[in-house]
């Protein structure tokens, strides 16, 4: 099962707050995956197509408990993509004007409605459900072993900026972008993914995406230091060549017996050791000597080289 499955499997099994929780979600979903049409006696027609287990049960069962409709339920299986195929039908029936006005999608002169009606969402429960009800609909999560995205694909920029500000009311920002001819709600800051999730219920997937924040953290930090650790031996591989080349140049010139004795014990040691770093050369010394009295006697080796 994807991560995104498993998210909208979880969040459609939270339970409403209120009595008006379930027809935010119901609304959110038929907004998202919905189909409306008209039939030939100028009735109305409303197709929900998913390839989502959970988009179906909770669309179906919302639906009986709700509006106390009929539904018609069809499963397909699509032999290229090889995933089932939902389809739940509300036909034309008796009442089903009025649950469509009730829901959000047409208003009160059986006009097609654009955005998000304040009714749906007058509570701030209604509003989690309603966000709850386009995520199981419509979300996409990525698995947070790679990128942090989570996006909502919708019909309609109004729909898309109405759902977009909804979100905003938890103090999540979620930009609108779109794509071909629907429309991306989308997140990509881990802490803001994990903030709306966790309002809306899904605290098992917060607690997955945590532990791969916490797992990438750690992969990072052990890079920064192998990165840094490599950096500092190729720094000090190139400067213990840099003084050999100096030794090696003073025995050319002919004043490497001619040494201060300070000099010449830096220069056994180097030539002793040739791959050690100043610090850790410093303390194969007698006595132990600091990185910094070494380097100084590099540059007095520099010196002598320049002034002969």
């Amino acid at each position: 099962m994807s991560f995104t499955a498993e998210v909208r499997d979880e969040l459609a099994r939270c339970e409403p707050t209120c009595e008006y929780c379930g027809l935010a979600t119901l609304a959110a979903l038929t907004r998202v995956c919905g189909t409306l049409s008209i039939t030939g006696s100028g009735g109305y027609r409303l197709a929900v197509a998913t390839e989502t287990g959970a988009v179906a049960r909770t669309m179906i069962a919302l639906t009986h408990s709700i509006l106390k409709l009929k539904t018609e339920f069809t499963v397909r299986r699509s032999v290229l993509h090889k995933v089932r195929n939902y389809l739940i039908t509300l036909p034309d029936q008796p009442g089903l004007d009025k649950a469509l006005v009730l829901l959000g999608i047409l208003d009160r002169r059986h006009g097609l409605v654009s955005g998000i009606p304040r009714h749906v969402v007058a509570r701030p429960c209604c509003r989690l459900s309603y966000i709850r009800g386009a995520l199981i609909a419509g979300g996409f999560v990525a698995d947070p072993k790679g990128d942090f995205h989570l996006e909502v694909a919708v019909q309609g920029e109004d729909l898309a900026q109405a759902l977009s500000k909804l979100i905003a009311q938890e103090g999540v920002h979620a930009r609108v972008n779109r794509r071909r001819s629907a429309y991306a709600v989308y997140i990509k800051s881990a802490e803001d993914i994990c903030r709306l999730l966790e309002a809306v219920g899904a605290r098992r997937s917060v607690e997955d995406i945590q532990d791969a924040r916490a797992m990438k953290s750690v992969k990072n930090d052990v890079n920064r230091r192998v990165n840094a650790e490599v950096a500092n031996q190729t720094r000090s591989a190139g400067a213990a060549q840099h003084q050999l080349e100096l030794i090696a140049e003073l025995k050319a010139r002919g004043m490497r017996d001619a040494l201060p004795r300070a000099l010449a014990d830096f220069c056994d040691l180097r030539e002793a050791y040739p791959d050690l770093s100043l610090r850790d050369l410093g303390q194969m010394a007698e006595p132990p000597l600091s990185k910094s009295a070494l380097y100084h006697r590099v540059l007095r080796l520099e010196k002598l080289l320049d002034e002969s």
